[in-house]
């Protein structure tokens, strides 16, 4: 049994070292097989995987571009706005200021209206108190003479004494009082 396990261990060895064993042609032909699978690849698979990446990459450019340029032309409107809405600020002051400035002279204008024409009713005012104080004055005067006149008949009809002459004077007075 000896003899039959070592022959046994002997033919494993064998096999163990073919397998081990390096044969010039097979070398050759897996590193011929090799190149030829990097070329496969590198032409069927990386050249469409490279197209497909730069595509990409110019989309993203393109993208990134566009999205720069409606940036920049939002903020052309943006400033475009605001400058508009400073305008119409000062506009609406400009014409808030305008409406102020008539209205004043408006007001002004109406004043002075109003006072034009409350110094003509005064005047006129004055006018009709001093002609009413002068026909008072003269109705007076004609009330003043015919008293008078009547005292001087009613002395003249009789002689007066001191009395008479002064209940004469108080008759005149309150008459001329009334």
């Amino acid at each position: 049994m000896d003899i039959q396990a070592l022959m046994l261990l002997t033919a494993e060895a064998k096999d163990t070292q073919e397998l081990v064993t390096l044969v010039p042609w097979t070398f050759i032909i897996q590193i011929i097989n090799l190149f030829i699978q990097v070329f496969l690849i590198k032409k069927f698979l990386f050249k469409p995987i490279n197209e497909i990446l730069e595509k990409r990459s110019k989309l993203a450019d393109k993208t990134i571009r566009e999205a720069r340029e409606a940036q920049n032309e939002a903020d052309s409107l943006k400033e475009q706005y605001e400058s508009s809405l400073t305008n119409a600020h000062a506009e609406a002051a400009q014409i808030v200021s305008d409406a102020q400035k008539a209205a004043q002279v408006k007001a002004d204008t109406l004043v002075r209206e109003a006072q034009e024409e409350a110094a003509g009713i005064k005047a006129r005012a004055a006018a009709d108190i001093e002609q009413e104080k002068k026909k008072a004055v003269n109705e007076a005067k004609d009330e003043i003479g015919s008293l008078a006149m009547d005292i001087a008949g009613k002395v003249v009809e009789k002689e007066i004494n001191e009395a008479d002459h002064k209940k004469l004077i108080d008759d005149f007075i309150s008459k001329v009082g009334a």
